[in-house]
């Protein structure tokens, strides 16, 4: 359900998902409030479920992670138990970002970071151990031309 929230709110979650690190000063001056009420604010869209979490964006590339892979898996199983497994082993593995049951011919779309081509076949080979799959196809991202966390809030 989407919350009701007015222009001073949209500011506040526009400008923290360009910068989380301001100080509730900063934050405020920029949103024209002051200190306690930007600080109000943030608590109640916090305490909302409008603001997830305050996290640091990395760049994958120079920590020695370029290669995003995106995997596109195909499955005869639809049953509970099968997705359950499925859920669970795609959470233990650190190296999937994403995981996204689809409508149409595709099951699941996974979203990888990994170091290279073998990185990524011993995650694909620790993701098959643990749940059968019938059909996986991998695409590697070629080039980055956008990647944004940030959501659009007219």
């Amino acid at each position: 359900m989407a919350i009701q929230f007015d222009d001073i709110d949209r500011k506040i979650l526009n400008t923290l998902q360009r910068d989380a690190s301001l100080s509730m000063e900063d934050l405020g001056e920029t949103v024209g409030l002051s200190r306690n009420a930007c600080w109000r604010r943030l608590k109640a869209l916090e305490a909302a479920g409008a603001i997830k979490g305050r996290v640091a964006i990395l760049d994958a590339p120079t920590l020695g992670l370029p290669l995003t892979v995106f995997v596109q898996v195909r499955t005869h199983s639809h049953d509970q138990d099968w997705a359950k497994k499925f859920a669970r082993a795609t959470s233990a593995i650190p190296e999937i970002q994403g995981v996204f049951r689809m409508s149409g011919d595709l099951d699941y779309l996974i979203r990888i970071q990994a170091r290279d081509v073998a990185d990524y076949d011993r995650i694909y080979q620790k993701l098959i151990a643990q749940v059968p799959l019938q059909d996986v196809s991998a695409s590697f991202v070629m080039e980055h031309i956008k990647d944004s966390h940030q959501l659009y809030l007219p």
